[in-house]
Protein backbone atom coordinates (compact mmCIF):
# COMPACT_ATOMS: atom_id res chain seq x y z
CA UNK A 1 0.00 0.00 0.00
CA UNK A 2 1.12 3.39 -0.61
CA UNK A 3 1.14 6.36 1.89
CA UNK A 4 -1.70 7.85 0.29
CA UNK A 5 -3.90 5.07 1.47
CA UNK A 6 -2.27 4.59 5.06
CA UNK A 7 -3.52 8.38 5.55
CA UNK A 8 -6.89 8.04 3.75
CA UNK A 9 -7.18 4.97 6.40
CA UNK A 10 -5.64 7.23 9.29
CA UNK A 11 -8.75 9.63 8.26
CA UNK A 12 -11.69 7.18 8.02
CA UNK A 13 -10.47 5.35 11.81
CA UNK A 14 -10.34 8.86 13.09
CA UNK A 15 -13.84 9.32 11.63
CA UNK A 16 -15.04 6.35 12.80
CA UNK A 17 -13.54 6.93 16.17
CA UNK A 18 -15.41 10.32 16.84
CA UNK A 19 -18.64 9.45 15.45
CA UNK A 20 -18.78 6.67 18.29
CA UNK A 21 -17.15 9.14 21.29
CA UNK A 22 -20.32 10.90 20.28
CA UNK A 23 -22.62 8.46 20.20
CA UNK A 24 -21.43 6.54 23.16
CA UNK A 25 -21.27 9.84 24.81
CA UNK A 26 -24.42 11.12 24.04
CA UNK A 27 -27.16 11.85 26.34
CA UNK A 28 -29.60 9.08 24.66
CA UNK A 29 -26.66 6.45 25.35
CA UNK A 30 -26.35 7.54 28.64
CA UNK A 31 -29.83 7.40 29.85
CA UNK A 32 -29.89 4.27 28.36
CA UNK A 33 -27.31 2.16 30.25
CA UNK A 34 -28.43 3.93 33.29
CA UNK A 35 -31.87 2.47 32.65
CA UNK A 36 -29.78 -0.83 32.72
CA UNK A 37 -27.81 -0.56 35.35
CA UNK A 38 -31.21 0.75 37.62
CA UNK A 39 -33.26 -2.62 36.54
CA UNK A 40 -30.44 -4.33 37.09
CA UNK A 41 -30.19 -3.38 40.08
CA UNK A 42 -33.93 -3.51 41.25
CA UNK A 43 -34.89 -7.06 39.53
CA UNK A 44 -36.86 -9.05 42.30
CA UNK A 45 -35.79 -12.49 43.41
Amino acid sequence: MSTVEYAIGMLAAAAFAMILYAVLTGNLTLGLLQGLVQRAFTVSL
